[in-house]
């Protein structure tokens, strides 16, 4: 089922509107002890988070087709069961053809050399550049425990994914899908690519479930599965679920299983901006201050128009409620599980830097790397993460209109 343009461009406004904002500004409100949007965002906490990447972390990189990312699958959804969020899994199957043998090597065990001069998705680039690619190599990975955990290799078959649902009180045939990616590649823990997206996924689904918030609109937390694949997870849900929106069934009963996806937000890797390379390729240690989240969306999707105003929105959003950390909106978005919607609904997608240019170009010398750990990030990176968290829940807050019982 296709949604026409104006529909969804309607129906993404109409929500906004009931919020009381404009999607590029707007004030808060001004009883902000009672904001209810402030006081949901203040249940974010930099521990809570960590712990949930540090959960994550114990299945190693989490490569799809093995039985540490089935068992992380399984853990993801207990989770979400305990906060209280009803949760489904989308099943499907992936059974690639073989992939022809490359001779010699290519940098870092993948993508080696320089990135293209434009990038994906758009852009032309024009800072240092650093080596970058996927680690193949188990011998990279110093730490034996972890080298041993992550040594079962990927095997075709079935695959499972989770998502879990808080239902919209008044508009329950309406709903914002925000979700992350809990697969991982490159020897290490995922931590951040994509430990720290799917940590903000859950505790946002663990704020949301609390029975005390009632929202008026549906939202869905979704892990994919298959990122590191092309996508594979997040085109599975479409192909199942996209027909089905807005659909009562039973008939008469009030329930949506797949309601009218006004809108979606992917999150991929949230913590690390340390800036450009510098001249011999490596980067600064610490979190530079003028780290900011990157909210992309695609300038030549059949939806820019409605996902440009769903981008300012969180923008706006960062601006009133995120505490440490500013928001940039781009027009590059590329690589990321939001692409399979982009020509569908409104898409957007929430990163640390730039994808198509800058973590093309190395500004992440732990992407797919043996270095991916939760060891390797300090509360300045995390804080990062934390800040796309404050700026997804405030703006989802006020497109689902989220109150608070009395």
């Amino acid at each position: 089922m296709r949604l026409s343009s104006a529909l969804l461009s309607s129906a993404l406004m109409t929500s906004v509107a009931s919020a009381g904002l404009h999607a590029q500004g707007g004030a808060a409100p001004q009883d902000t002890l009672n904001d209810p949007v402030r006081i949901l965002v203040s249940r974010l906490n930099l521990d809570s988070y960590k712990n949930t990447i540090k959960g994550l972390t114990q299945f190693g990189d989490r490569r799809q087709g093995t039985k540490r990312n089935r068992d992380a699958v399984d853990w993801i959804e207990a989770q979400l069961k305990s906060y209280g969020c009803p949760t489904e899994r989308i099943i499907y199957e992936y059974n690639p053809a073989p992939r022809p043998q490359v001779a010699g090597g290519a940098g870092r065990g993948g993508r080696g050399g320089a990135p293209s001069q434009i990038a994906q998705g758009g852009g032309r680039y024009r800072g240092i550049r650093a080596r970058t690619g996927v680690n193949n190599d188990s011998l990279r990975q110093p730490d034996a425990a972890l080298r041993a955990l992550n040594a079962e290799p990927s095997t075709n078959g079935e695959r499972q994914e989770v998502y879990c649902t808080k239902v919209g009180s008044t508009h329950p045939e309406e709903m914002y899908i925000v979700s992350g990616h809990m697969d991982g590649i490159g020897w290490g823990q995922a931590a951040n690519d994509d430990g720290s997206g799917t940590a903000i996924v859950m505790e946002l689904a663990r704020i949301f479930s609390d029975p005390n918030v009632v929202t008026d609109r549906t939202i869905r937390f979704a892990l994919w599965n298959n990122e590191e694949t092309g996508l594979d997870g997040a085109k599975a849900y479409v192909a199942q679920r996209a027909a089905l929106q807005g659909k009562e069934s039973p008939a008469g009963s009030g329930k949506y299983p797949e309601p009218k996806w006004l809108g979606m937000v992917q999150h991929d890797m949230m913590m690390f901006d340390h800036g450009m390379p510098r001249a011999d390729g490596t980067l600064p240690p610490e979190q530079r201050p003028e780290a900011d989240v990157n909210i992309e969306f695609q300038a030549t999707s059949k939806m820019a128009e409605g996902a440009q105003k769903l981008a300012w929105f969180f923008q706006s959003s960062n601006e009133k409620y995120a505490t440490d950390y500013p928001a940039r909106v781009g027009q590059h978005m590329t690589n990321t599980d939001s692409d399979p919607f982009k020509d569908l609904i409104p898409a957007i997608s929430m990163r640390e830097n730039e994808r198509g240019e800058q973590i093309g170009a190395g500004w992440n010398p732990n992407w797919h790397q043996p270095t991916d750990l939760f060891t390797t990030y300090s509360d300045k990176d995390f804080r990062l993460g934390l800040n796309a968290a404050q700026t997804t829940l405030s703006a989802i807050a006020q497109l689902t209109g989220a109150k608070l019982k009395k």
